[in-house]
């Protein structure tokens, strides 16, 4: 089948948006957010290793580096609700190499936008967006057992649990186990191209 300037204009009109999120590059706006977030506890165990205050200009900038997008291997981006423009979190892939093509996922959504259906469609998107702009092969996650919202999103888009990594993380003085799960390209289905 070839490919016409009309598939092109459709698959880059939708390539970094969805139907309630679009991907964008980091702005300096969205930094006092994105720390905020990163430096609330309640939602810090679930993606950190170690909860522990930090001050924010590392912490910003541990996200313009996530965001830079200067390599082929990872890419970063602010999540923003479409038709409000407002930012709801940040995504990453990260470490991807040749030959093995495999990268890893790290998604935050703000603790005010959760449970409002952007996780699961931000993880469709930057997965889509990892096998047919990145080439990859692999996408994988590693999860707290114990944050079933998040495998619980996962799962919903594609992702499957693979292994355990026993007693992997500690936690409120006692070890939890962590969750691999991860989609392959050639297992993926994603979602029909909505029109332009």
């Amino acid at each position: 089948m070839t490919w016409n300037g009309a598939d092109a204009q459709r698959y880059g009109g939708t390539l970094l948006e969805g139907d309630r999120v679009r991907l964008r590059a980091l702005e300096d706006d969205d930094l006092p957010d994105l720390v905020r977030w990163w430096q609330d506890p309640e939602w810090a165990v679930l993606q950190q290793v170690i909860v522990r205050p930090r001050p924010a200009e590392p912490i910003a900038e541990q996200f313009r580096s996530w965001s830079g997008n200067g390599s082929g291997g990872s890419v970063g981006f602010s999540v923003v609700d479409r038709s409000s423009g407002i930012l709801v979190g940040h995504v990453t892939l990260f470490g991807a190499t040749l030959p093995v093509r495999a990268a890893t996922l790290a998604v935050m959504i703000g603790s005010e936008h959760v449970d409002q259906g952007y996780g699961t469609e931000v993880v469709r998107l930057i997965t889509a967006h990892g096998f047919r702009e990145m080439g990859l092969n692999r996408i994988e996650i590693r999860v707290h057992a114990f944050n079933e919202r998040a495998r619980a999103v996962y799962a919903r888009s594609g992702y499957q649990q693979e292994g355990v990594r026993r007693d992997a993380t500690f936690h409120d003085g006692r070890f939890h186990d962590e969750i691999v799960m991860s989609a392959l390209a050639r297992e993926w289905h994603e979602p029909p191209v909505r029109p332009v």
